[in-house]
């Protein structure tokens, strides 16, 4: 029986690529109201962790429950109506269709009204709304990319490298607009990021992933003050330490 206050867990998952394993008996949890932060260099399997709970890939072991129920193999039209949004990497605009025929396109039940919520967010987006998507910037791609999942009215939206590919100002907009969301859509988050300063600030609660294993979880706080993250993750060390040690075992502190 999982515990109220859990919305999201996932437990001991293993998925591959064909022979390949890319993640080897993963588990995590997300809180009512949680923003959570996954983190992990290139390789490490924190897509994969996604698409696995997203239902684009199907674990070979373990479930994964969202408010209780085993949602372990789902197909992923299904999983979005329980409430779950992916916001990809690379942002994943259709880039012939307008901006608010690519936010249109992430209205369940033509929820059109939901148009207002993401406007208040993003007024570039209102400004741009018959441009084609093709043509926005960078940054305003992925502002449509959160705004064609906030269309859906999720419970919980997982974030694939929100950051990626920004300036350093789009970075702190994208990441206040993600606790705005949390705290005032009610909206649980699930981070995957490279940017471990960025995610470590917005975030609560954090995982760290090598070689698809969880090596390190704790709160926010306790891993900014972890030397190892300090040193492999917030570039606080001389270069070139950084990916000569690997973590033999899982470390969390309490």
């Amino acid at each position: 029986m999982l515990e109220s206050s859990t919305l999201l867990s996932v437990q001991n998952i293993e998925t591959y690529y064909g022979p390949v394993s890319a993640v080897c008996g993963v588990s995590l949890v997300v809180e009512q109201g949680a923003i959570v932060t996954v983190l992990g260099a290139n390789g490490a399997g924190k897509t994969t962790v996604l698409k696995t709970i997203a239902g684009l890939m199907f674990p070979a072991k373990g479930m994964v429950h969202f408010e209780g129920e085993n949602i372990t193999g789902i197909e992923p039209d299904k999983i979005v109506r329980l409430g779950i949004a992916h916001v990809p990497e690379g942002r994943e605009v259709f880039p012939l269709l307008s901006t608010e025929e690519n936010l249109r396109l992430g209205s369940l039940n033509n929820q059109l009204s939901r148009l207002d919520v993401v406007y208040e967010y993003f007024p570039i987006l209102q400004k741009h709304r018959k441009l084609s998507a093709g043509f926005l910037s960078g940054g305003q791609q992925q502002m449509l990319a959160i705004g064609r999942a906030l269309m859906q009215t999720p419970r919980l939206i997982m974030f694939d490298e929100p950051s990626l590919g920004l300036s350093p100002k789009l970075v702190h907009e994208i990441s206040e607009i993600i606790t705005r969301i949390n705290t005032e859509q009610s909206v649980s988050i699930l981070l995957v990021e490279q940017n471990a300063k960025m995610a470590l600030q917005v975030a609560q609660y954090g995982y760290i992933l090598e070689q698809g294993r969880v090596v390190m979880e704790n709160t926010c706080e306790r891993l900014s003050a972890s030397t190892d993250v300090k040193e492999f993750y917030l570039g606080m060390k001389e270069a070139g330490v950084r990916g000569q040690r690997r973590w033999k075992r899982r470390k969390t502190w309490r």
